[in-house]
């Protein structure tokens, strides 16, 4: 009987472990098909539905922003930056981790703690660089407990027309809101489309500097650590063909000085998991797989567009 018992058990355990590595095989991009980030006060909301995504999107897995307190930003429970530590919790923490998660990956490849910022001599900067983000970040956080805007819906966004080089197939205005009259137009659709591109790319190639150039600092911690994650497994994630098939608005909206916007997404991609070392195939395959996700763009005014959360459509 206990011979029966554990070899059920082993049985039980391999069936679990096989279906471990499709879930792997299936999301080994930029995000591991997980949902996280900030989407500012409607972090905890869901995006509204789009003829792209037309079911409700996943709620957030991990974030930096307080779930019971919208428009501010702290820690989710449960969360990566939960979790009490040097740096502690919310803003200042998430953003503290987003540049050591950096560091940290590029001490697995030998090039020094700070080796992805320049070499050691840049220490010092990323010093003065934390003490500044700190210091405007609390002085941004006593204005914005003064005043607590108010973020109701607005009228539905016009239909701009604005589809990218895709012949109709790109992105286009969808049934998203505005609250504080943000428009979105042809040229931000050509930067979400051009994003996505180059996001992926930039996770491929394992180029942080890319990376932070084009995210936020706490979307940063979370590709560094699933890049930090692919090395100590000895692999690296290579994905090719990135094409936008459809995409839509779901809403855009303002917050003080800061604009939001959330887009349906749906595209293709080979998606590859190798060993680093002898290019075996570990995971994915050369098909390639289609992929619809929700991915939230904030910008500050006059500023570029960066990716701060990823959501999967269910």
């Amino acid at each position: 009987m206990k011979v029966f018992g554990f070899r059920k058990l082993a049985a039980v355990l391999a069936v679990a472990l096989a279906f471990g590595m499709l879930v792997t095989e299936a999301d080994a991009r930029a995000g591991s098909g997980m949902s996280f980030g900030s989407r500012g006060s409607r972090t905890f909301a869901s995006p509204p539905v789009t003829r792209t995504a037309p079911t409700t999107a996943s709620p957030m897995q991990r974030s930096v922003t307080q779930p019971n307190s919208p428009g501010t930003f702290g820690s989710a429970p449960g969360g990566f930056f939960n979790r009490p530590g040097f740096f502690g919790g919310g803003l200042f923490g998430g953003l503290a981790a987003g540049f050591l998660g950096a560091g940290l990956f590029g001490l697995l490849f030998g090039h020094g703690l700070f080796g992805g910022l320049g070499g050691f001599a840049s220490f010092f900067g990323l010093l003065l660089q934390i003490a500044l983000v700190v210091f405007i970040g609390r002085l941004l956080w006593t204005m914005w407990q003064r005043r607590q805007p108010a973020f109701a819906g607005g009228p539905t966004l016009r239909n701009a027309g604005g589809m990218s080089g895709l012949g109709g197939m790109g992105l286009g205005a969808g049934s998203g809101t505005t609250a504080g009259r943000v428009e979105v137009g042809e040229g931000d659709y050509d930067a979400f489309e051009r994003l996505l591109g180059e996001i992926q790319t930039a996770y491929s190639e394992e180029d942080i500097a890319a990376l932070r150039a084009r995210v936020t600092p706490e979307m940063l911690s979370y590709f560094s650590e699933q890049l930090s994650e692919n090395a100590s497994r000895g692999v690296v994630n290579r994905i090719s063909g990135v094409k936008l098939l459809q995409g839509d608005l779901a809403e855009a909206w303002r917050e003080g000085g800061t604009e939001y916007a959330s887009v349906a997404m749906r595209f293709a991609l080979v998606d590859r998991t190798v060993d680093r070392s002898t290019g075996r195939l570990v995971d994915g395959s050369d098909s390639p797989q289609e992929v619809t996700e929700v991915w939230t763009f904030m910008r500050a005014a006059g500023g570029g567009w960066v990716l701060s959360a990823i959501q999967q459509a269910r």
